[in-house]
């Protein structure tokens, strides 16, 4: 009894211990004042026209600058000013994907999953979206149960099974152990929509609200019995477009009513009310009025964990509309922002084109200075042909492999994405970050174990030199024409 007596204070002492631990984890970056002192500043340079990808490039040291001139070019990092805290960084497990991970050597495989989701020698994704039954980047349309079957007693991921999951199991693996993994459907069965067809558009027919929020719930507890944790579901990808392939169209209040008298009931009601649930997942120029509908309505509100946007405005001939982000996060500070999906469209093969590296990066820097918590890439792998997809919108994604030849191509996109990725981990609060010059890009976060993170994105076509200045203490540092730094510290 004595000895049973001993191991519990032992154990009651490593829990307090571990608690204090954490806590003063937190108190480092919340409370105390960070310094520069005794630091160096190791940089990571991905360049054009260089052989530099996610390289080694300097180590330097930090000197007293009190007062820049207009003409030294600085970049302002305050880490005693912290905002939003970082969710993850990742990309999508599609079918397509799955389909050309099976048909790599087994090499090929191991190389990479080190490459995306190893921590040390890969870029590590934390961060993972998924869709539920088919969507564009599948071979073909399936759903998980008979067609006409309402009650959804013919529900099976079997389709699932040969592909998809096994290629999940194994990033999650190599991520070791645990990837924030969520959901998204392209349509509702075909039956359960108006214009009777998975593709084209048309709407969720309102009599079969109930079955399609049960599908939802049937599918996460099918995937997470199978082995793969599910962390929350969007509602639908891109609900104001109508496309060729799986899509399913949702007013701001259609959206809003099947979340607040359908989704989210029956998702507390099937015991999954810990699962997120993500609104909007369309572009940047529409999510301030689909959030003023969802987020403003208490009912529909505490069931949305969040929002998600895309990156694809731009159709119009227009540019990024990153202050929208902006607006809805100063609106609802409570509401996450997530970036769930975007990639460079119209593949051609000109793998290495620079700007496909550098619409990441000006995507990434812009939305997370606005308020963005997450980002995930569309497809992380794709074949040759930017594919497969059952409807020919082929596209790029960051690694291709080449089916004919065997080749594992990475476009710079990788490296991009990879510079936030590799260095600013989950529970990371973006910190202040301002530049002197527009040719200079930059955002800075400070991870859990007190690193500072700073990233700067030249996207000039000349060499600059600019001053890393913290407080008064300043880093001289060299950046190549069409390149992207990360400075750690």
């Amino acid at each position: 009894m004595k000895s049973f007596s001993q191991l519990i204070i032992c154990i009651l002492l490593l829990t307090s211990c571990n608690q204090q631990k954490q806590q003063t984890q937190t108190e480092f970056i919340t409370k105390s004042k960070f310094t520069v002192e005794g630091k160096k500043v190791i940089v990571y340079t991905t360049a054009d026209s260089t052989n530099l990808r996610l390289t080694i490039t300097d180590t330097l040291k930090f000197r007293e600058l009190l007062q820049p001139l207009e003409t030294q070019i600085c970049v302002f990092v305050d880490p005693d000013k912290a905002f939003q805290t970082l969710l993850g960084i990742g990309g999508a497990l599609t079918d397509a994907s799955a389909e050309t991970f099976a048909k790599m050597p087994e090499a090929k495989q191991q190389e990479f999953l080190k490459a995306y989701f190893d921590k040390q020698q890969g870029i590590g994704y934390t961060l993972a979206r998924t869709n539920i039954q088919s969507c564009d980047f599948s071979s073909g349309s399936y759903t998980y149960i008979t067609e006409g079957d309402r009650e959804l007693k013919s529900f099976s991921i079997g389709h699932d099974m040969q592909y998809r999951i096994p290629f999940i199991k194994k990033a999650i693996s190599a991520a070791g152990g645990k990837l924030t993994l969520f959901a998204s459907p392209w349509s509702p069965p075909a039956f359960m929509k108006l214009n009777k067809d998975m593709l084209h558009g048309g709407k969720l027919n309102p009599e079969f609200y109930q079955p399609w929020a049960s599908y939802y719930t049937k599918f996460v507890k099918a995937y997470e019995q199978a082995g793969i944790p599910v962390w929350g579901i969007s509602i639908q990808n891109e609900p104001m477009a109508t496309q060729k392939w799986e899509s399913c169209i949702y007013t701001a209040e259609e959206e809003r009513d099947f979340l607040k008298n359908f989704l989210g009931p029956t998702m507390e009601k099937e015991g999954l009310g810990d699962k997120k649930i993500i609104v909007w997942d369309h572009n940047r120029d529409l999510m301030y009025q689909r959030a003023k509908v969802i987020f403003d309505d208490p009912e529909a509100s505490k069931y949305a964990w969040g929002m998600g946007f895309h990156w694809y405005e731009d159709w119009s001939g227009g540019t990024p509309m990153y202050d929208n982000v902006a607006l809805v996060h100063e609106a609802w500070p409570d509401k996450n922002l997530m970036f769930t999906e975007g990639c460079p469209e119209k593949f051609n093969a000109m793998y290495f084109n620079w700007s496909l590296g550098e619409e990441y990066g000006r995507s990434m820097i812009n939305d997370f200075n606005h308020g963005m918590t997450g980002f995930t890439d569309w497809n992380i792998l794709l074949d040759e042909t930017g594919g497969p997809n059952h409807v020919q919108n082929f596209c790029f994604a960051p690694v291709h492999f080449d089916t004919k030849t065997g080749q594992m191509i990475y476009t710079n996109s990788f490296y991009y994405i990879g510079h936030f990725s590799k260095f600013v981990h989950p529970g990371a609060k973006r910190i202040i970050s301002s530049a002197s010059r527009s040719q200079l890009l930059t955002t800075s976060f400070i991870n859990m174990d007190g690193k500072v993170v700073v990233i700067v994105m030249n996207q000039s076509d000349k060499k600059i030199t600019y001053n890393l200045c913290i407080g008064s203490k300043a880093s001289e540092v060299s950046t190549l024409p069409h390149s992207i730094q990360t400075l750690v510290l």
